[in-house]
């Protein structure tokens, strides 16, 4: 009898059982400790912990590649780098790169984007905005569209698509990897791709890969802010694009030796 009794009891009250831990597993977020504390003040503490973890407006400016560049052909001087200042979750992105010749005196490439970057996995951010090209001329806009981040086994990559005012669809792709030979000693090797959807003349571009370049730079961290370094650099074009180039009695492919430094702040 008292054996039927406890198996009533079990049935019964088990689902007052189960329910009670169920709820117990799924609590929900913060609603434990606004149950004690003033709501105003549990929310100032969650911003606030959410600016020192990431939600905090930062500034960031780097010169990854600030060279001379020497070959058989002019003598250049290149500049590429990056700001950006936001927080974690939304970010201005300002990207340049600028070729000077030495000799003729002027730029032979010219280019500025600004781009909204926002993360969408661990460590890959999306990117979008406009690029403006001042050289060479004539000057055109093109809207962006990118990604960014770091691939498995520690590969940086920047990958994005460009359409132009007039239709012109091309992309890039740059991959660049950093080989620590000690704690200041730094060997990286880059890779850069530019594609063309269709032929434009105007810029004596081909269709296809345009142009190709590789690069070994080993740079001497000073200090982790300040890095000069010195390296190799070799870049062709490709296709119908090394026919505009060959037409113009220049050479196809380029190899530099070129000395620099890297800094950040």
């Amino acid at each position: 009898m008292k054996r039927a009794h406890f198996i009533a009891s079990f049935f019964m009250l088990s689902p007052l059982v189960f329910s009670s831990a169920v709820a117990q597993e799924t609590p929900v977020p913060g609603s434990q400790a606004e149950a004690y504390w003033d709501k105003d003040d549990f929310k100032a503490s969650q911003d606030a912990l959410k600016r020192e973890h990431g939600g905090a407006a930062t500034l960031f400016v780097l010169a990854d590649r600030f060279e001379y560049q020497a070959s058989d052909d002019a003598p250049a001087l290149l500049l590429e780098g990056q700001g950006r200042w936001g927080t974690d979750e939304n970010r201005l992105l300002i990207k340049s790169e600028l070729e000077y010749d030495l000799d003729a005196g002027a730029f032979e490439e010219a280019e500025v984007q600004a781009l909204w970057s926002r993360p969408i996995a661990r460590y890959f951010d999306v990117q979008a905005g406009v690029r403006h090209d001042f050289e060479p001329g004539p000057s055109r806009t093109y809207a962006v569209a990118g990604i960014q981040g770091l691939a498995p086994y520690w590969f940086e990559v920047d990958g994005a698509v460009f359409l132009s005012e007039e239709g012109d669809l091309s992309a890039r792709f740059e991959a660049e990897y950093e080989v620590s030979l000690t704690q200041r000693l730094i060997l990286q090797p880059r890779s850069e791709l530019n594609f063309a959807a269709e032929d434009v003349p105007e810029f004596e571009t081909g269709a296809g890969l345009s142009t190709a370049e590789i690069g070994l730079r080993l740079r001497y961290e000073i200090d982790r802010q300040f890095a000069p370094y010195v390296g190799v650099n070799w870049k062709a074009s490709t296709g119908k694009t090394a026919d505009y180039i060959r037409a113009r009695g220049e050479h196809t492919e380029t190899l530099s030796f070129v000395t620099g430094i890297r800094l950040w702040f």
